[in-house]
């Protein structure tokens, strides 16, 4: 019955500050990896033979391919990225302004409902053509 007992002082504190540094880089080196395979795909500019030729570079040699790629090609990722994500806000935008429109109303519609409440007498000629200048702008 020699068994170890491994016990939390049997860890040194340096020993454990080497492996959470360790596996902090391996998660980072994983999270660079992907970003960089995520690039490639996501370049327009790259033909489909430049995007094998990087992906088999990245795959091959993984850490000299990534490195070499944010080298090379590092400069504009940022770009990439920051065009992608305003794309997606605009899209957002867009679904959010058509969905909240309801089905599709237009300047003119907005007008003549407002020119009807006017009839009413619901509100006055001064709401009226404060609603009718935010309409129109």
């Amino acid at each position: 019955m020699s068994s170890s007992v491994n016990l939390a002082y049997d860890f040194p504190v340096l020993g454990a500050f080497w492996a959470v540094m360790w596996f902090f880089l391996w998660i980072m080196w994983f999270v660079l990896l992907f970003r960089v395979v995520v690039d490639i795909f996501r370049d327009d500019d790259l033909s489909g033979w430049a995007k094998t030729g990087w992906l088999v570079f990245t795959i091959v040699l993984p850490f000299l391919g990534v490195f070499v790629y944010v080298i090379a090609r590092g400069k504009d990722m940022g770009k990439r990225e920051q065009r992608h994500a305003q794309a997606q806000q605009e899209q957002a935008e867009r679904y959010i302004r058509e969905t909240a429109g309801g089905a599709g109303t237009s300047k003119a519609d907005e007008l003549a409902k407002l020119s009807e409440i006017r009839a009413r007498g619901d509100i006055t000629d001064e709401e009226y053509r404060r609603a009718k200048e935010k309409v129109l702008h």
